[in-house]
């Protein structure tokens, strides 16, 4: 049972999340983002931004449910089973090391560890596997912001994903924070792998040290939706927190001196694919500590001194 959230109202609505059936047969633990170019006869695809013809994906790529998607916050569905999540393992360092790499496409850590994901209404735990990052332009005169979700046409300077996938196959879960220009966090202070094939080998953190504190993640948004590469495969369940992660503008425009290709003066900026449709979708909305609106706020104190004046007669 679900509530929509319209004019501040919640009214009753229903909702029923599915997942197409010819995704439970593939083994998900092996998934990664650099795994989905097989739709493309040439195996290759590119942004925007590299000004190459964009190649025309007739499979998944043109579904209905893909991702990334502008959330508009009137429309989110209140969800009140959408507890917070529980972070198994995410506060432990880990002995393995983390591979860090320039796919061509974005800069990709794969994790030696296992950190696992559940409640929240996910049907069971995920476990992570690698992260990634989405960026803009960070810097003036253009200074074009690079998630690839919005809320309410609004986007961020760059996003981070977390990808988990279920020991058994049957799904992925992707963990999205917006990142905003603010304080500097130590911890992404990655070695430059400035062209495609460039790795490095990074000694593990807990993976809590590059997110928001986990108080802080009551508040999110869900839906189902797909990879935001080729082949964008559908059947993903997005979670994305409204509280950003805080880099600053230094560690931000360390990503644009990165690449697409090898021997190419141009650089890897504005890798984020445009929003897709909903389609229809419902986007669920977590709603922990709902806030009042203002206008309430401010009636309040008049109420209060309303009450203790009729209690002293």
């Amino acid at each position: 049972m679900v509530y929509e959230r319209s004019g501040g109202d919640l009214e009753r609505a229903e909702l029923k999340i599915h997942f197409p059936a010819a995704f439970w047969g593939h083994d998900l633990s092996r998934f990664s983002f650099t795994c989905f170019i097989s739709c493309f006869s040439e195996g290759s695809w590119c942004y925007r931004s590299q000004k190459c013809e964009q190649p025309q994906c007739q499979g998944t790529c043109s579904g209905n449910k893909q991702s990334p998607v502008n959330i508009v916050t009137k429309n989110v569905v209140y969800e009140k089973s959408l507890k917070p999540l529980t972070f198994e393992g995410y506060d432990v360092k880990g002995s393995g090391q983390w591979l860090l790499e320039n796919n061509g496409h974005t800069v990709k850590v794969t994790l030696n560890t296992s950190p696992k994901i559940g409640g929240g209404g996910l049907p069971r735990k995920f476990k992570a596997v690698e992260f990634h990052l989405h960026w803009g332009v960070p810097e003036k005169p253009q200074n074009i912001p690079g998630s690839e979700h919005s809320i309410d046409g609004e986007k961020y300077p760059m996003e981070v994903g977390v990808d988990h996938a279920k020991k058994n196959p049957g799904g992925l879960a992707v963990l999205a924070f917006f990142v905003k220009a603010n304080k500097e966090n130590e911890n992404y202070g990655f070695s430059p792998v400035v062209f495609p094939g460039d790795t490095a080998r990074l000694d593990p953190l807990p993976l809590m040290s590059l997110l928001p504190p986990e108080e802080d993640l009551g508040k999110y948004y869900r839906y189902e939706g797909s990879l935001t590469t080729p082949d964008c495969y559908e059947g993903v369940i997005w979670t994305i927190f409204e509280k950003p992660v805080e880099l600053s503008l230094r560690q931000l425009s360390r990503f644009a001196v990165l690449h697409f290709e090898k021997n190419s003066s141009s650089a890897m900026t504005e890798n984020f694919r445009p929003a897709q449709p909903l389609n229809g979708r419902a986007v669920l909305w977590s709603g922990a500590s709902i806030a009042l609106p203002a206008a309430k706020l401010l009636l309040l104190p008049l109420a209060l001194t309303c009450t203790l004046s009729s209690l002293s007669h």
